[in-house]
């Protein structure tokens, strides 16, 4: 997390496009936020939307000059500020080509005004997934991820950074006890273990929410073991990939097939010779019918 910092304070006053990758719940929303803070426009708006919003507005623009007004209101609310595109691992194909039709639209007018009047994009996205193997299964537009991935962080998950875990837990401790009046200051050893033994597939975000529920019903002044919940619950679904026990075998299949594809670095070759099939019916599995699931 110090190196994390380190990069926000050197990439912060110079960026113009960044992505930033981390499994749901580990702050990727805060790492734009100290971005956009130490960035040289912090004066302006930090603009956020969701890339899924973006989407229907895309695909709204389409359809008459009123939806372009807003996409052109969207431009003018991040100028001298920053736009946060939130979740870009969520808009389909068809909207990533309009959005890379939207930039190159906006880039090639910038360049005909002068340079006084250029409205300047400063643009973050966020992401749950490897975009580079979301290219490599034809889910992703090459360009695209080259425009947003200038600079690329990635915000590591809360189980390869447990040393953090006391300080968070303290942090958000203090935080209930304050906002609920409780007397509750200190967590004792045998709940620090048993947070400490568990892997927060929910990464900082459950984290969070355990501590907060934990608090509302503690009567001490010390934390115990038994006013935390029960961790069994949500292990199990981490287990299985978060699909629950009625997942469809579809469903099952198709994450299979991501996750073996990233762990072979996006090489449909060797991915294709760990699962045992052959090229072309990866290839086809990657690309006929409906898109394969996203993991959250």
């Amino acid at each position: 997390m110090r190196r994390l910092r380190l990069q926000v304070q050197r990439i912060g006053p110079h960026f113009r496009t960044v992505l930033i990758s981390g499994e749901a719940g580990t702050g990727k929303e805060l790492v734009a936020r100290a971005l956009y803070s130490t960035g040289q426009d912090a004066g302006g708006p930090l603009v956020t939307c969701r890339a899924t919003r973006l989407e229907d507005i895309l695909v709204e623009c389409e359809a008459g000059a009123g939806s372009a007004d807003a996409i052109n209101r969207l431009m003018k609310m991040s100028r001298r500020g920053t736009l946060f595109l939130e979740g870009i691992h969520q808009m389909a194909l068809a909207a990533q080509g309009r959005l890379l039709h939207l930039l190159r639209r906006h880039e090639l007018a910038q360049a005909r005004l002068p340079v006084p009047m250029r409205m300047d994009l400063r643009m973050i996205a966020s992401t749950r997934e490897d975009l580079k193997i979301l290219v490599s299964a034809g889910r992703f537009r090459q360009e695209l991820y080259q425009r947003l991935a200038t600079v690329e962080m990635t915000v590591p998950p809360l189980r390869e950074r447990m040393e953090d875990l006391p300080e968070l837990a303290s942090h958000f401790l203090r935080r209930f006890a304050l906002l609920y009046g409780k007397n509750v200051h200190e967590i004792d050893y045998e709940a620090m273990e048993r947070m400490r033994s568990y892997r927060w597939p929910g990464n900082v975000r459950e984290l969070e929410d355990v501590l907060h529920k934990s608090v509302m019903q503690s009567e001490g002044w010390v934390l115990q073991s038994g006013d935390l919940p029960s961790f069994t619950e949500n292990g199990a679904k981490q287990s299985t990939g978060g699909l629950g026990g009625s997942a469809r075998l579809q469903d099952v299949v198709e994450q299979h097939v991501l996750q073996v594809l990233k762990d072979c670095g996006g090489n449909k070759l060797r991915a294709a010779e760990v699962l045992g099939i052959s090229r072309s019916t990866l290839y086809r599995m990657l690309g006929a019918g409906a898109p394969l699931a996203t993991v959250d």
